[in-house]
């Protein structure tokens, strides 16, 4: 089985190598667009070709996945998802009439099918579904253990070529630099915090933790007191950390959708009927004004 993995972030590059490996791929393709393409020496040792595009437009990853795919035939695309691998997969999948799935968190393969299990109604419920190959299948991050780089093998540089949306020029969004998607301990801020220098108290939690913080929809896009990608939530990142602590943060199911990979979520809330509750390992109901100073108290003199 030839299997094409498609990757914006090295992260998750190595990641789909090893699921690669795990579903017996014989024969493993990487098509490495935008950041991942600056690294494709550095992880063409992990595959059988490394296919280099340095844009991340959407078209032009599409028209280098149209000719791989011609080309090679795998019988198997996978990827992790983020906004641009789904947009030009899904363009690959409409003009191939290929099935697709995304939010995937088991895969396999049985013959000349695939079969996997992915979250449905905003991830609080779980569809088992088994599709004929050639197909497309994007896991949600941290699936699997990402592989280690190694270079070494064989690189193909490819050329943005022509598409019929051209830039006409770049601005740069205000970004918090951190990939939550890769971090262990994510502190998310909600609506319970009054005013944006309030947030301060979050940070300083986050850093005694050694974790990042990260910020509901009305924070971070409609107030906009954090950077876009420090977003959680469906039209955000999806993010699985070791420890999940959601503070003032009621528990909507497009946020709650995006966290649910996480290994403990911890909720605080003054509001003890809070929808959150139902889905977190621990809560504390608490007003979070009077609740996280004593907590960072308590961890400083803890750690001396």
């Amino acid at each position: 089985m030839r299997t094409l993995i498609v990757a914006e972030y090295v992260r998750d590059a190595l990641e789909s190598v090893r699921a690669a490996k795990t579903l017996g791929s014989d024969k493993v393709l990487l098509l490495a667009f935008g950041p991942t393409a600056l690294e494709a020496e550095n992880l063409s040792g992990l595959v059988d070709k490394v296919y280099a595009l340095s844009s991340r437009n959407p078209e032009s990853v599409y028209n280098s996945l149209r000719s791989i795919y011609e080309e090679e035939e795998p019988g198997l695309i996978i990827g992790v998802v983020s906004k641009n691998v789904k947009d030009a997969l899904s363009r690959l999948a409409g003009a191939y009439d290929l099935p697709m799935s995304t939010e995937v968190v088991e895969v396999s393969v049985e013959g000349d099918s695939v079969k996997y299990r992915r979250g449905i109604l905003s991830e609080r419920a779980y569809s088992v579904e088994k599709v004929p190959m050639p197909a497309i299948i994007l896991l949600n991050p941290r699936v699997f253990e990402p592989e280690e780089a190694k270079p070494g093998g064989e690189v193909v540089k490819l050329e943005e070529g022509n598409t019929r949306v051209k830039s006409i020029g770049i601005s740069r969004k205000q970004l918090s630099g951190v990939k939550l998607e890769e971090a262990e301990i994510v502190v998310g801020v909600g609506r319970g915090f009054k005013k944006k220098e309030d947030l301060k108290l979050a940070f300083d939690l986050a850093e005694l933790l050694g974790g990042q913080v990260g910020g509901s929809r009305p924070i971070a896009a409609d107030f906009k007191w954090l950077p876009e990608d420090a977003w959680i939530g469906i039209s955000g990142k999806r993010i699985s950390p070791k420890l999940y602590m959601a503070i003032g943060i009621s528990g909507a199911p497009q946020h709650m959708s995006a966290v649910m990979g996480s290994k403990v979520i911890v909720a605080v809330n003054k509001d003890k009927n809070a929808p959150i509750f139902k889905q977190a390992d621990y809560g504390v109901v608490a007003d979070l004004y009077q609740f996280l100073p004593i907590l960072i108290k308590k961890i400083r003199e803890r750690k001396g």
